[in-house]
């Protein structure tokens, strides 16, 4: 896939042209468009009921002509056009040109406010994954309907600059894709420990996994006890980068793993899902993702570790029961008020551990609460923080890989929700505010004004009818903000 004008001698089956609505009835559109219709395309388009709508599509087939198919694409309104409108229309012209069964596409999408290089990317990006298709567990696969050339049309030539970090990206994100879409009898635990082997092994990163024993000597009650009614051994996971030179920056990624969450003893019942928790491992996916492009990307002077706790939440015999107190890492107990809570457990013992390495930051990811589903819907992550830069610098990432964070308040009253007579603290606190209450849980797991923040990532990790670049399925939310995080920007922010 390549910036600058299609190569002379080699003609496009399919051009695809990008056209901005108009403030009145008719869509200017540029003299070469004209004479590739041949026609009065002012009216031409108002016949088809054009409007040049931010991802609408309008297919022209040109039999014996070149290039053979014509695809226009609107990107809405010129004065609101940014990122996403652009990553929206080359996902839905690449869709187009699939349909069409195409084999050479050239893409003429302005690049707006953004820079050719980050447009080139942009562009890539939407193509790649809007195009992507998960066929492992199919009988019979259907045949790709990747097209064989994609040529940028209208850009630059040192546009190809930004098409540097594409595929590692992409990679990353299809990673966590196939983790997060693989069923609970295929990503187990050890599957999830397996894929970190597989990074480290083509990568030259380093693994440790610790087995239950090991964690029951570092006192990991919480992790453990959401493990122990499963028959499959937990698997705490820590993948390290680390670049030839030296860093002297270190930062934690934190995913939750659980690779099916039934619920516990308070069972998700009819209504609640439960037939789509595979899903509940979808942070772990996407830090293991990320490993995976950073890894590639190779980014200087950043240490980068990556730390999944890894269990199943089942039922049985030996089951951790609603009222148990479980003592986390840190000495903290907790009382168990609601077993389906169980990714903050997870998550407090792998908090306590990624404190111990004495990062710049620690960022977690988790499919933590339906609450924060509620609040900010399938569109937007919540994002809480104890740091402003941190917030901000995060913030920045996701803006400018085209995923959507919402900061969110660590209002500390509503810590009072989580006080319990017996422990510490519960592991739930009141319905209203759950998410707020779920990232303070967290943060008591979280050594002293350590820089730290929370992605709640439960409504984004997985589009019943697809979106933007995102087929139905599995999304991989998280790596593309992450990569942009670790490899672009200061961990910190701008301090």
């Amino acid at each position: 896939m390549g910036g600058g004008s299609a190569p002379q001698g080699e003609p496009l089956d399919t051009l695809v042209v990008g056209l901005f609505a108009a403030a009145g009835p008719s869509i200017p559109a540029p003299p070469a468009l004209s004479a590739l219709l041949g026609a009065d395309l002012d009216t031409w388009m108002q016949q088809r009921h054009f409007k040049a709508k931010p991802g609408e599509c309008l297919t022209v087939h040109r039999p014996g002509e070149t290039p053979t198919t014509l695809i226009l694409v609107g990107l809405g309104d010129e004065a609101a056009y940014g990122l996403i409108n652009l990553q929206e229309a080359a996902a839905a012209a690449a869709r187009a040109a699939a349909d069409n069964r195409a084999t050479s596409v050239g893409l003429a999408i302005p690049p707006g406010p953004l820079t050719p290089a980050e447009a080139a990317r942009a562009i890539a990006q939407a193509v790649r994954l809007s195009l992507y298709e998960d066929q492992r567990f199919k009988s019979e696969p259907k045949p790709g309907r990747q097209p064989e050339r994609v040529a940028l049309i209208g850009l630059p030539a040192d546009a190809d600059a930004g098409l540097a970090t594409m595929d590692a990206t992409c990679a990353g994100v299809e990673l966590a894709r196939q983790l997060v879409a693989a069923p609970p009898n295929v990503a187990t635990p050890q599957h999830l420990a397996d894929t970190a082997a597989a990074i480290a092994r083509e990568h030259g990163l380093s693994l440790q996994v610790l087995e239950r024993a090991d964690c029951e000597a570092l006192g990991m009650g919480a992790y453990l006890g959401v493990a122990q009614g499963s028959d499959l051994p937990p698997k705490f996971i820590h993948l390290t980068y680390r670049p030839e030179a030296g860093a002297s920056r270190r930062v934690v990624l934190v995913g939750k793993g659980l690779t099916f969450d039934s619920g516990g003893y308070n069972l998700k019942t009819a209504g609640s899902q439960i037939e789509m928790m595979k899903y509940d491992m979808g942070g772990s996916a996407a830090v293991l993702g990320a490993a995976r492009a950073i890894a590639q990307l190779k980014p200087a002077d950043v240490e980068v570790h990556v730390i999944v706790a890894s269990c199943e939440n089942m039922i049985s015999g030996g089951a951790v029961h609603p009222g148990d107190i479980l003592t986390a890492s840190n000495g903290r107990t907790i009382e168990i008020n609601n077993t389906d809570a169980e990714g903050r457990l997870t998550l407090a013992d792998a908090l306590v551990y990624a404190s111990r390495l004495e990062p710049d930051a620690i960022v977690d990811l988790a499919t933590l609460t339906g609450a924060c589903v509620i609040a900010l819907g399938e569109e937007m992550a919540g994002l809480w923080s104890n740091h402003d830069g941190l917030a901000a610098a995060l913030l920045e990432a996701g803006e400018a890989s085209g995923e959507s964070l919402w900061r969110m308040p660590l209002r500390p009253s509503y810590k009072k929700g989580l006080k319990s007579g017996v422990a510490d603290l519960k592991n739930t606190g009141p319905r209203p505010g759950g998410s707020i209450t779920a990232a303070l849980f967290l943060q008591d797991f979280v050594s002293g004004d350590l820089p730290w923040a929370h992605l709640d990532i439960a409504g984004t990790v997985w589009t019943e009818k697809g979106r933007s670049l995102d087929p139905s399925g599995a999304t991989g939310f998280g790596v593309r903000t992450l990569v942009a995080w670790v490899c672009h920007g200061a961990p910190l922010g701008a301090t």
